[in-house]
């Protein structure tokens, strides 16, 4: 049942709202960085190593142990450090966005009478705390929140470059041998490694803001 429950929350028919993000790979098409398939491979697996790897995922992990130790205020505190970790104004309200709707549906589920009454909630924090409720263990778990996350962004990709689909799965393909040591490295980090150095994607992040032509909403 815990499979079943992991498929439900990394399906794309999760309503979230995260087929209406790109989180900055828009703005780098509309840049001329990203322009076919292998610029867009390049893309994705550089913001996947220099910035999910180092700090969305090992946050994540933090939040499914406070979930699973029921330790509310380090949950909040982790919720918070991945705030403030978001470098533009939509970068955060994405994860604020789809932080929101997982918690609004979980609670139309039955499921989230646990969850803490936040005035922002990550979208890690109630995927986490999804995961703590119904058991699954959370390095699985991260796989698949790697995996959604790298789906999406191909997805993105694929509409806006624009690819055809054997290319998205190719590239999915691809990432799929980088999730897993992504989620090994991020299980190994200390608090103090965590990093989210990822300049280019804050400045292009920023920039999609006043793009004129646009299909996603980061």
């Amino acid at each position: 049942m815990s499979l079943a429950r992991l498929l439900q929350l990394a399906s794309p028919t999760l309503p979230v709202g995260a087929y209406s993000y790109s989180q900055g790979i828009e703005a780098a098409i509309e840049a001329g960085i990203v322009r076919d398939a292998t610029s867009a491979w390049r893309w994705i697996e550089d913001v996947l190593e220099l910035s999910v790897a180092r700090m969305e995922a090992p946050v994540f992990l933090r939040l499914c142990a406070a979930w699973r130790a029921r330790d509310a205020a380090g949950a909040a505190r982790w919720n918070g450090v991945f705030l403030a970790s978001r470098e533009s104004a939509e970068l955060r309200a994405e994860t604020v966005q789809m932080g929101y709707s997982l918690a609004r549906l979980l609670a139309e589920l039955g499921e989230g009478d646990g969850l803490p009454q936040w005035d922002e909630v990550s979208f890690p924090a109630a995927f986490a705390y999804a995961v703590a409720r119904w058991n699954i263990d959370p390095e699985r778990a991260l796989t698949a929140y790697l995996w959604a996350w790298a789906e999406n962004q191909v997805m993105a990709a694929v509409k806006a470059v624009p690819l055809g689909q054997t290319d998205g799965q190719k590239a999915l393909l691809a990432l799929g041998e980088r999730i897993a040591d992504a989620a090994g490295r991020a299980a190994g980090l200390d608090d103090e490694a965590l990093g989210n150095f990822a300049p280019g994607l804050a400045m292009l992040s920023a920039r999609h803001e006043t793009q004129y032509s646009r299909l996603f909403r980061s």
